[in-house]
């Protein structure tokens, strides 16, 4: 999306898109020449202990001292900062999920920091990079931490059943099947609505592309051909009961993972800290391996989650757009940087360079018995297909929860679903004066 769009958009992106505040806050243009002494910046993130981060800088940058406050995540974070550059207070950087940069980019918060990037893109898988240009030349923010798809199997189990780790999905519903004609009382795993981050993963995945524009028009494929591939295949696998139709997260989720009814779950590269709370009993008994593919022989996966830093127009209304810019390239590339991330925080990092040793040299806890779980998820990372985000995720995602969770409990067809989340998205972008396509 090009600063233009970003621009003309602004002035439409309320009512349902739960945005309290909207308008410009300036443009690059706007950038005043740098005050003279050490320059102050403040951060807005929700990361534990990004503060003891910050002060591995702040130690050695005397000149540019970063302050950070912490946040709440999500679209409270996404409200607050547009709100707070409305009235010219915004923070100088803040922590941003990928889906949410689209609107942020286009209530002009964020600047395009490509000058001051320098050789950052490298850095980053491919499919991680793009989302921070949002298919342009600019630049929005520095990929921060990332959450890359992977299959995660109780290894015991599998071998009790006699069922082969799947490579494909076929190859993954027939494990179902098969575990279900020896053990009814089992699942291999349950499709779950509450969480729409996973289902936009497989989307993903599968190479769709919710979002895109041309000139000023958006166009939404929500229900392109991908992800019909995705909803009819696990809608099949619902509606048939070779998988459970129960949400994550709840008490008795929980109880499966941790007494076997539940054997496999499709899920991100945060998945151990999950586990260790959810099913504590079970620990060494699972592994991971890489995300099934639609075709044998391919090895692409999704992303569940992850996030980015960006810098606000406000730092360059101050004239702080480089500075700011630096910290943030440091605190994703540089080494040191990231392994204090990955010790303090607990993420896993957007950087290849850091997703195998140093920090991660030693697998969670909770899979001691795969010493390879990080160099494993590494090799999974490294093929993360791009994601494609519009302004109005937060209307997508709302109407998966409610179409697709009443489909996965009435086991009926998710096409219907995935047709009711295209409108309502379509609908939205309408009803804010975007010019729409599909």
């Amino acid at each position: 999306m090009h600063r233009r769009l970003a621009l003309a958009s602004a002035a439409a992106l309320c009512g349902t898109l739960a945005l309290t505040a909207c308008g410009s806050s300036g443009t690059d243009s706007d950038a005043a020449k740098p005050a003279a002494g050490p320059v102050k910046l403040t951060f807005w993130s929700w990361t534990p202990n990004m503060d003891k981060v910050a002060a591995l800088w702040n130690a050695s940058h005397p000149d540019i001292q970063v302050s950070v406050q912490k946040q709440a995540s999500g679209d409270d974070l996404v409200t607050k900062t547009i709100t707070a550059a409305k009235a010219g207070n915004a923070p100088d950087l803040v922590q941003a999920e990928f889906q949410a940069l689209p609107t942020l980019v286009s209530n002009d918060v964020l600047a395009d920091i490509s000058k001051q990037a320098g050789d950052a893109k490298g850095k980053f898988a491919e499919g991680v990079w793009q989302q921070v240009t949002l298919g342009s030349d600019a630049v929005y923010a520095i990929p921060e931490d990332t959450a890359p798809l992977a299959f995660y199997y109780r290894q015991d189990l599998f071998q009790q059943y006699g069922l082969k780790v799947p490579t494909t999905w076929a190859e993954f519903a027939d494990a179902a099947r098969q575990l279900k004609q020896k053990d009814a009382s089992k699942a291999l795993t349950t499709f779950s609505a509450n969480d729409s981050g996973l289902f936009a993963g497989l989307a993903q995945q599968a190479g769709a592309k919710w979002w895109t524009t041309s000139g000023e028009t958006w166009k939404v494929a929500v229900d392109d051909a991908a992800t019909k591939k995705v909803a009819d295949f696990w809608g099949g696998l619902v509606k048939e009961g070779a998988i459970d139709n129960q949400p994550m997260y709840t008490p008795a989720w929980s109880k499966a993972l941790n007494d076997g009814t539940q054997i496999a779950w499709v899920s991100a590269v945060w998945a151990p800290g999950v586990f260790t709370s959810s099913a504590p009993d079970t620990k060494g008994k699972w592994a991971i391996a890489p995300l099934p593919q639609w075709n044998a022989g391919e090895s692409v996966t999704g992303s569940w989650g992850g996030s980015t830093t960006g810098v606000t127009t406000g730092a360059a209304k101050a004239g702080h757009t480089d500075a700011a810019a630096q910290f943030a390239t440091w605190l994703n590339t540089d080494p040191a940087a990231v392994a204090a991330l990955v010790k303090e925080a607990g993420i896993y990092p957007a950087a290849t360079a850091a997703q195998t040793g140093g920090a991660l040299a030693t697998a969670p806890d909770f899979f001691s018995n795969q010493a390879d779980f990080y160099t494993t998820a590494a090799e999974i990372a490294k093929n993360t297909a791009p994601a494609a985000w519009g302004p109005n995720v937060n209307v997508a995602y709302s109407t998966f929860k409610d179409a697709f969770g009443k489909a996965a409990q009435d086991k009926s067809d998710f096409s219907a679903a995935l047709t009711a989340m295209q409108q309502a998205t379509v609908a939205d972008l309408k009803k804010n004066g975007f010019k729409t396509e599909g």
